[in-house]
């Protein structure tokens, strides 16, 4: 190694280190319990309560369920982004397919239509190729969580490089490391929530609904709640809801700066995200919608959330449009002129059905329909009266 590399490697270590970790004195480090050391992958572990999903939330439950190793979850996620991508028309069979050809041209509408699980698994294998070429100069911090003779380590920041190395080992060809990770270990007692919120808030790429859930854990911090360490739903953040700072001025400045320097009214508009339902906050966490659009559904029946959502990602809807939405109760308007009708919410969920062409799709459909009518008769009935609709809006863009 170069004069100039390890240099480097010794500046990135040094800039992992948070302020807050060196409230003592830089050389009694090492007898405050800190350390740096080279962890097995085996011995490593994410945080289950951690705000930023990585994983996709399905994923996410199973493995911290102890139900899916990470080699099965990052299987599956594979599995996931092969089909997304399929149905889109550009299947991959290997991993390194997903990185961008220098000598292509980028397709503008393709490279919007990509899926979430694309974006993830794309992002992952370009931190894997980086870490194989350049070394994991950045280090994780991991708490201590061991109990006798049995070593644990809690990941506190640094989860995608966690991914990215079990990437690195089991999926792209070449793999030549000794399957240890960098860590600055802490000790258990020197946890802490509000530098994992530094921490998560200082990185891009934090969407609205996690920073829900890092409101609810530094509310539920400071007010004493137990933090579980097993996965929970998001019916533990939603405790929050019934906290708030008034009756807690005194952590109220520290909370504030650990979501990154947000007013006390953002920081309820994000903490309000917590009514939507689960389903409504795993489409708005996967696509990153924004809090500004997400901030009227609240006013909705749940049962009106995931249609709503649906069709902010559809349709890429505006905040207005949005808003508009859910001032008429869910349903869709046509266009902004006074007294327009509204589009019913089965003409919108047909409209979004024709956006997937899959070949797949079709089978689905008759089977659905068999299903439904318990006869061949009657689906093929459905399917005639279906293909007339469809002549007769056909004939209507005609007339436009």
């Amino acid at each position: 190694m170069s004069k100039r590399n390890a240099t480097d490697k010794l500046d990135a270590l040094l800039n992992s280190i948070s302020p807050d970790l060196l409230a003592v004195a830089p050389q009694s480090f090492e007898t405050h319990g800190i350390r740096v050391e080279r962890l097995l992958l085996d011995l490593v572990r994410p945080d289950p309560i951690q705000p930023r999903r990585v994983l996709p939330e399905r994923l996410h439950l199973l493995f911290h369920q102890g139900r899916l190793s990470p080699i099965q979850a990052l299987r599956e996620l594979v599995t996931l982004a092969q089909i997304a991508a399929r149905q889109r028309g550009r299947p991959f069979r290997e991993v390194l397919e997903l990185l961008p050809n220098p000598d292509e041209d980028t397709d503008e509408p393709t490279k919007l239509s990509i899926s979430p699980e694309e974006v993830l698994l794309t992002d992952l294998v370009t931190l894997a190729i980086t870490i194989r070429d350049d070394g994991q100069v950045n280090p994780l911090t991991v708490v201590d969580v061991s109990q006798g003779a049995t070593q644990q380590f809690r990941i506190e920041t640094g989860e995608r490089r966690y991914w990215a190395s079990w990437l690195l080992k089991d999926f792209i060809p070449g793999y030549t490391g000794d399957g240890c990770l960098p860590c600055l270990i802490v000790p258990a007692e020197r946890a802490s929530i509000f530098r994992q919120a530094r921490e998560n808030t200082a990185r891009s790429g934090l969407t609205a609904i996690a920073l829900a859930r890092q409101a609810a854990l530094l509310l539920l911090t400071v007010h004493g709640c137990e933090l579980p360490a097993t996965a929970v739903t998001n019916d533990f953040y939603r405790q929050a809801l019934e906290l708030d700072l008034r009756t807690k001025q005194e952590y109220t400045a520290d909370i504030l700066a650990a979501m990154g320097g947000i007013s006390r009214m953002r920081f309820s508009q994000y903490k309000q995200l917590l009514y939507l339902s689960d389903e409504a906050m795993e489409l708005a966490d996967r696509y990153g919608i924004e809090e500004g659009k997400l901030r009227y559904l609240v006013s909705l029946s749940s049962e009106y959330h995931v249609e709503v959502v649906r069709q902010i990602i559809d349709l890429n809807l505006t905040s207005k449009q949005v808003q508009e939405i859910c001032a008429s109760g869910g349903e869709l308007p046509t266009n902004k002129t006074a007294g327009s009708r509204v589009i019913s919410r089965p003409a919108v969920q047909l409209a979004r059905l024709s956006r997937n062409s899959s070949p797949l799709l079709g089978q689905e459909i008759a089977s659905a329909l068999l299903e439904q009518e318990q006869n061949l008769d009657v689906a093929r009935a459905r399917i005639s009266a279906l293909r007339k609709l469809l002549d007769e809006a056909e004939q209507h863009l005609f007339s436009q």
